[in-house]
């Protein structure tokens, strides 16, 4: 049951970013719909009226349901005098999030947190432009991002660049990818390339795979063929548990083991277990610093009786976000101008802030993986530049 639910969670990883669980197509909003509010974006007793949207039905459902049950944590601790929370189900469908939206407006809602899914993110863009709240989604596609709808997942591109820029640092110069023919594999691969000549080095090789293959040895033995010169090599697998098993026998199979190369990947390996991968032992990924969240899983747990899924602390972040937005004047100030302060905001997840066109600038560390756990070996920056990454 426990592998079958990590399975979930990563699939979901993903679809946060990628696709929805079901096949949807995003709604057309007539133009006549309004993206005002008719109730009244504060309470009786002056607390300001923030959606939660989640699916807490469908597929997605439990990963929902965890993540309400963390935004309420988020209210309990910080959030409970200065707003009034109320969840609504975007289910698994764009059409569903923007029935959610509507109906969290017509409510009075300042400010909208959620949906989950990138597709629904983009679904809700044309309500914001009528006149809407501002949406800070969970999703981490940045392909939803922009002005006015907000994408605070913790997305991949910059955990490639940053554990790019910890194996430059380390003298690694060669790089290779090896990851599925899929939007997301595509996408890493792309970003290892251009990073990685920003930073003057050199992809030698980049294998994508069919991911409906059940035998992985062939590519991984073209990756092999195709590494050439000398330097240390680091190869990229941006694959989730339980592939990733899949992934590493092949390679290792191709001369392509943990000896000879630098394993480097992203959050998808950011599950527990994920040190059961003896493969494994010695990789590097970046994602945000696990002892700044392990106090939450704790009481998480405590309180719930199961650990959180991973996705919980955006939930619990984004509650703790609006609070502080409700405390900055009378009435709260969810502004554009506000949610973009440049000084970012400090959460479970370690330092964000979000930027003008709608992505979010992490502080993340990179974490190598040792045994049954992770350790830091490079911290998360205590400061963003005075300008956000590209």
């Amino acid at each position: 049951m426990r592998t079958s639910f990590l399975a979930l969670l990563a699939t979901l990883f993903l679809a946060a970013g990628c696709a929805e669980p079901a096949k949807t197509s995003t709604p057309a909003v007539p133009p006549t719909t309004p993206g005002q509010a008719t109730g009244s974006p504060l309470t009786a007793s002056g607390k300001a009226r923030i959606a939660l949207l989640l699916p807490l039905s469908g597929r997605a459902a439990p990963i929902g349901q965890a993540m309400q049950q963390a935004a309420e944590m988020a209210l309990f601790d910080t959030a409970g005098r200065d707003i009034a929370l109320s969840a609504y189900d975007s289910g698994d469908s764009a059409e569903t999030a923007v029935e959610a939206y509507r109906k969290a407006r017509i409510a009075g809602a300042a400010l909208v947190l959620g949906p989950l899914f990138g597709p629904s993110a983009t679904a809700l863009a044309p309500l914001v432009a009528q006149g809407g709240a501002n949406v800070v989604s969970f999703s981490n596609d940045e392909a939803a991002a922009q002005r006015g709808v907000w994408v605070m997942g913790i997305s991949a591109p910059p955990q490639v660049r940053r554990v790019v820029d910890h194996a430059i640092d380390a003298g690694i110069r060669r790089f290779a990818t090896f990851a599925p023919q899929t939007p997301y594999g595509e996408q890493m691969a792309r970003t290892l390339e251009s990073h990685v000549a920003v930073r003057g080095g050199t992809v030698v090789a980049a294998e994508l795979y069919d991911p409906n293959s059940a035998d992985l040895t062939t590519p991984a033995r073209r990756l092999a063929s195709e590494i050439k010169g000398d330097g240390k090599l680091a190869v990229l697998v941006p694959v989730a548990p339980p592939r990733l098993s899949s992934a590493l026998a092949a390679l290792a199979a191709a001369g392509l083991d943990s000896r000879a190369v630098q394993f480097i990947g992203t959050g998808v390996w950011d599950v527990p277990g994920i040190g059961a991968e003896t493969m494994l032992r010695g990789a590097w990924y970046a994602a945000p610093d696990p002892a700044r969240r392990a106090d939450f899983e704790r009481r998480f747990t405590s309180t719930y009786g199961r650990p959180p899924p991973r996705l919980a602390t955006l939930a619990y972040d984004g509650v703790a976000l609006a609070g502080q937005l409700a405390r900055l004047k009378a009435g709260g100030d969810f502004s554009a101008e506000a949610l973009t302060n440049p000084n970012g905001w400090s959460g479970v997840d370690g330092a964000f802030r979000l930027l003008p066109d709608g992505r979010t600038e992490r502080a993340l560390a990179v974490i190598e993986i040792q045994g049954d756990r992770g350790v830091v070996v490079s911290p998360a920056p205590a400061t963003f530049p005075s300008r956000p990454v590209n």
